[in-house]
């Protein structure tokens, strides 16, 4: 449950600094408040880069057998070979293990 943000403080920084925290908010996908509120109460912020790359080849694969699907319901064909996708599944699922390794021994979510 988010807490009721009811309190303003405003405090001096540099430029550059804000310029930092700024780049390091948006690449977290959380706003200034979010960012500067989680690294000061010590809560650990992780970005997992590769992400989209990773979700736009599941929909690749998912698009392809769906379309294999609608062929073979349509008796053009009637065996697939699936080695491959087979394959890109199995390196997707071991990329994905090991985003999820790496977060949970940083002990977050």
């Amino acid at each position: 449950m988010k807490q009721t943000k009811d309190k303003n403080y405003a405090f001096r920084i540099s430029a550059k600094d804000l310029d930092t925290i700024k780049k390091k908010s948006k690449k977290a996908k959380l706003t200034v408040t979010e960012y500067i509120t989680q690294s000061a109460l010590g809560k650990e912020i992780i970005i997992i880069d590769g992400l989209p790359e990773i979700v736009s080849q599941l929909k690749k694969i998912g698009n392809n057998l769906n379309q294999l699907t609608m062929l073979s319901h349509q008796g053009v064909i009637n065996t697939v070979k699936l080695d491959e996708t087979e394959e890109s599944l199995t390196a997707i699922y071991w990329k994905i293990n090991e985003l999820t390794k790496v977060v949970d021994e940083r002990g977050s979510v």
